[in-house]
C-alpha cells in the first residue's frame, strides 16, 4: 500500500499541516476539502481576531515548505484575524501543495476495501476506500491511511439546554445564528442594530459577540443585549485577565466584563433553553426548563459550542469516549469537567489511535465536544501521527510541544453554582444596574425558581430590586 496516498480530510490548519509533514516524510498526501478554498471554515469567522499570536499559528513543517517559495512568517507577536490567517498562511500553504489539495470534494464515507465494519479479515492488509462527492458526481479514492482534520465548525450545538434542539428551535432558525456578528458588516449592522439580541454561551466566542454587539449598540440606539448563561453564576466566564498566559484572551475577558459592568449587557444565568416561541410579529420568546421566559427577542446568537460529525465514519472501527465523543485514550486528558487549556498535556498518536488501522482524528475534531483545543495542539498531533505512518516510532512517541499554562478555560464545574460561594465575586463582580429594565423581558418564573444576583444572596419567585443576573 506504500504507493497509495494518505487522505487528509479538511484543508484547515491541522489538515494542511498534516500534508506538509507527510510530504516532508516522503509520503504522498491528498487533501480533500468540501469548501471552495483553504481554511473555508476559518473564512466564515474571518472578522474575528485570534487570541494566539502568529508565533503559535504556523506549523514548523509548513513553514519549512513555505520558506522555499520565498514566504516569510508575519511578525510573531501580532494577532491575526481569521481572514488574515487564511490570506497570509493557509492559502499560500495550499497553493504550495498544489494539486495535492482538492477543493469542492466532500468526504461522505470511509471503509476498509471490500469489508464492512463487521468483517475482521483483512483489516490490517487491505487499504481504505474514501467515498467523495464533487460537483461532477461521486468517486472513490483508495488510501493507505486517513487523517480526519475536518473540524467541528459545520455541526454547532443547538440552543436547547439538554443537547437537543429546543421545541420550536428549528422553526425559528432564520432568527438564530451560530456565528459571531461582524461589527463592520452592513448586513450584520442591519440585522442586529436597534434590536433585542440574545447571546447564549459562556466561552470566548460569546464574549467576542458581547463586545461586538456593545460596539454596535453605541452606534445604533435601541440595541439591547441579553446574555444567557446555562451555568448558575458568571464565575470564571471572564477568564484570567492579566494572569492569562495568552494575553489577548485575558484582554478579551476584561473587555467583556467592562461591557457587562457598564450596563450594556443584561446577564441571565441558570437559563437552559427548553422552548422557542414565535409571536405574530416574528419576535421570539425563549423559555427555560424552569419556566422563566425572555421575551421580545429579535435575534439569537447561539455560541454553545460544537460537536463532531461522525456519521461518515460509521463503517470504520473507532474507540470513542461515550461522553466527549473524543478518542477514548485522549478523553481523560481533555475532559472540561476536570481540565482547562493549561492542564491538557501534549499528546500524539498513542492517544489518537483507534482499532481501525491507519485512521486518525486530529485537530478540533479529536477533542469531540471538549472546548479546550489550541492550534498548537493540532500541530503536535499531526507531527506525531505522520511520524508513526512513516515508521518513525521514536519521533511519534516524542513530545515536541510546550503549551501555555493557564487556568482560565471554562468548564462545566460551575454549571449549577448559585453564586453564593464567591465565584462571582472572584470574577470581579458585575451587575445590571436597573433590575426593572430586565423584568419586562424576563418574566413568569414559577414558584421556587432561582433568581441569582451577581452581588448578594439568592432570592426566589420573582426578580427583585438591585443588581441581578437572572436565569
Amino acid at each position: 500500500m506504500n504507493e497509495l496516498p494518505v487522505v487528509v480530510v479538511g484543508a484547515g490548519p491541522a489538515g494542511l499541516a498534516a500534508a506538509a509533514h507527510l510530504l516532508e516524510r516522503g509520503l504522498e498526501p491528498l487533501v480533500l476539502e468540501a469548501g471552495p478554498g483553504a481554511g473555508a471554515a476559518v473564512s466564515q469567522w474571518s472578522h474575528v481576531r485570534l487570541f494566539s499570536p502568529w508565533a503559535e499559528l504556523v506549523d514548523p513543517a509548513s513553514e519549512r515548505l513555505l520558506t522555499g517559495t520565498g514566504w516569510s512568517r508575519p511578525a510573531g507577536d501580532s494577532y491575526p484575524s481569521g481572514g488574515e490567517w487564511v490570506a497570509s498562511y493557509l492559502a499560500p500553504l495550499a497553493a504550495t501543495l498544489g494539486e495535492r489539495v482538492r477543493f469542492g470534494a466532500r468526504v461522505v464515507g470511509v471503509a476498509r476495501r471490500g469489508r464492512d465494519r463487521l468483517v475482521d479479515a483483512g483489516r490490517e492488509s487491505e487499504p481504505l476506500t474514501v467515498h467523495v462527492r464533487t460537483a461532477d458526481g461521486e468517486e472513490r479514492v483508495t488510501a493507505r491511511a486517513l487523517i480526519d482534520a475536518s473540524g467541528t465548525w459545520g455541526t454547532p450545538n443547538p440552543l436547547g439546554g439538554d443537547g437537543l434542539p429546543a421545541i420550536g428551535e428549528a422553526a425559528a432558525a432564520d432568527r438564530i445564528s451560530h456565528r459571531v456578528p461582524d461589527a463592520g458588516s452592513p448586513d450584520d449592522a442591519a440585522r442586529y442594530g436597534g434590536r433585542h439580541v440574545v447571546v447564549a454561551g459562556s466561552g470566548h466566542s460569546a464574549l467576542t459577540a458581547l463586545i461586538t454587539l456593545t460596539e454596535l449598540a453605541e452606534r445604533s440606539p435601541g440595541t439591547r443585549v441579553t446574555w444567557l448563561l446555562r451555568r448558575g453564576s458568571v464565575g470564571d466566564a471572564f477568564g484570567g485577565g492579566a494572569d492569562d498566559q495568552l494575553p489577548a484572551r485575558g484582554a478579551l475577558g476584561q473587555r467583556g466584563r467592562r461591557a457587562v459592568e457598564a450596563g450594556h449587557v443584561r446577564v441571565v444565568n441558570g437559563f437552559r433553553t427548553a422552548e422557542v416561541r414565535r409571536a405574530g410579529d416574528g419576535r421570539l420568546t425563549l423559555v427555560s426548563d424552569t419556566g422563566i421566559e425572555v421575551t421580545g427577542v429579535d435575534e439569537v446568537v447561539a455560541l454553545t459550542g460544537f460537536r463532531p460529525d461522525l456519521s461518515w465514519l460509521s463503517e470504520v472501527r473507532l474507540r470513542l469516549d461515550p461522553v466527549l465523543e473524543a478518542p477514548e485514550a485522549l478523553a481523560p486528558l481533555i475532559d472540561p469537567n476536570v481540565h482547562s487549556c493549561g492542564t491538557v498535556p501534549p499528546h500524539g498518536v498513542a492517544e489518537l489511535a483507534h482499532p481501525e488501522p491507519g485512521v486518525f482524528l486530529v485537530g478540533m475534531k479529536s477533542y469531540g465536544r471538549a472546548p479546550t483545543f489550541l492550534t498548537l495542539t493540532g500541530f503536535e498531533q499531526v507531527r506525531s501521527v505522520v511520524a508513526k505512518l512513516a515508521g518513525d516510532d521514536a519521533a511519534a512517541a516524542r513530545v515536541e510541544l510546550t503549551l501555555p499554562e493557564t487556568g482560565v478555560c471554562g468548564g462545566a464545574g460551575l454549571f449549577d453554582a448559585d453564586g453564593s460561594d464567591g465565584a462571582a465575586g472572584a470574577a470581579g463582580g458585575c451587575c445590571v444596574p436597573d433590575a426593572t429594565a430586565v423584568s419586562d423581558e424576563v418574566t413568569h418564573p414559577p414558584a421556587g425558581a432561582r433568581i441569582v444576583p451577581l452581588l448578594g444572596s439568592i432570592t426566589s419567585g420573582s426578580i427583585t430590586s438591585g443588581p441581578v443576573s437572572s436565569n
